[in-house]
């Protein structure tokens, strides 16, 4: 057997999500629509918080850096999936693929910083109004968008430098529609313990940091609004925070099932809705559970909208 990196495979085949040709033309249709919703919604989203001089402050410059992540994120695997359907082709380069896989790492990580991110940002919002402004200072929110970058990268090169050091040979089917690293690890006929190790280990670290301070911001947020005597007041904040916990919630949830369950559970149905979930339709959502219910975001939108609209 080949050792290393030596592998006798030049590139992949990407199933996609049904081998049924009937199957084939209804989700090109629906993953163009959902695309096109999510680059358009965070697009809106990213324009009205940078022409609106009252949204330039912490939580929506963390909301505008989530928009432009979610974009990224989605045009990392939907587009390929588009162009597959479109022209008949399944296959992507061993490099390709490898490539595809590093930016899936960082999209993923940087959804998981910014959400522990907006939950610190709103945990001193609601539990320390009045030192809101010394402490979210536009330095510190600097700080935490370029060390959420770094860390990401860093990450996502660790993977993706283990992935390369296994050795492909034969089979070259992923029974999916991107180049995601469990299939992959699956493929592998060199032994993958190190990766599953460094996922379990350093990659769980990753995603389990983030979760802790989200957890520990919202303990500290809910028993500070328990506190508020007014129920209005206290439906008022705690209207602030649901949508970022619902959005936690479904990000979370789809990225343990995957990722930090058992081998011997995972299936292959089960492993493709829940990556569908965190990577197309997760982004597509947040424009509207984190915006578009928010008043500010709100005038923002109808403001910059009827800036187009001649009078």
């Amino acid at each position: 057997m080949e050792k290393g990196n030596q592998s006798t495979v030049t590139e992949f085949l990407l199933l996609g999500l049904s081998s049924q040709p009937e199957h084939q033309q209804l989700l090109f249709v629906l993953f163009l629509y959902m695309y096109l919703i999510t680059v358009l919604g965070n697009l809106l989203i990213i324009l009205a918080i940078f022409t609106d001089s009252h949204l330039h402050v912490p939580m929506y410059f963390f909301l505008s850096n989530l928009s432009f992540v979610d974009i990224c994120f989605t045009s990392t695997t939907v587009p390929k999936m588009l162009v597959n359907h479109a022209i008949g082709s399944k296959t992507i380069p061993f490099g390709g693929c490898l490539t595809q896989m590093y930016f899936l790492f960082v999209f993923a990580d940087m959804d998981n910083f910014l959400l522990a991110v907006m939950a610190y940002d709103r945990f001193v919002a609601i539990c320390h109004p009045l030192h809101y402004a010394t402490k979210m200072t536009h330095h510190l929110c600097a700080l935490l968008s370029v060390g959420s970058w770094i860390v990401a990268n860093l990450n996502a090169l660790l993977h993706t430098l283990l992935m390369a050091h296994l050795t492909f040979c034969d089979n070259n089917v992923i029974p999916h529609f991107f180049c995601d690293v469990s299939p992959l690890m699956k493929l592998s006929c060199s032994d993958p313990s190190l990766n599953e190790m460094v996922i379990f280990t350093e990659g769980g670290l990753i995603m389990i940091t983030p979760f802790i301070c989200i957890l520990a911001s919202y303990i500290r947020i809910a028993s500070a609004v328990l506190r508020i005597p007014s129920t209005k007041g206290k439906w008022k904040a705690f209207s602030t925070c649901g949508s970022h916990l619902a959005v936690v919630s479904l990000f979370y949830g789809t990225i343990i099932a995957v990722y930090f369950s058992p081998s011997s559970t995972h299936s292959i149905k089960k492993d493709t809705a829940a990556t569908v979930m965190y990577t197309v339709v997760t982004p597509m959502l947040n424009p509207f559970i984190y915006s578009l219910r928010n008043q500010d975001m709100k005038r923002a939108l109808t403001k910059m909208v009827g800036r187009k609209i001649p009078t």
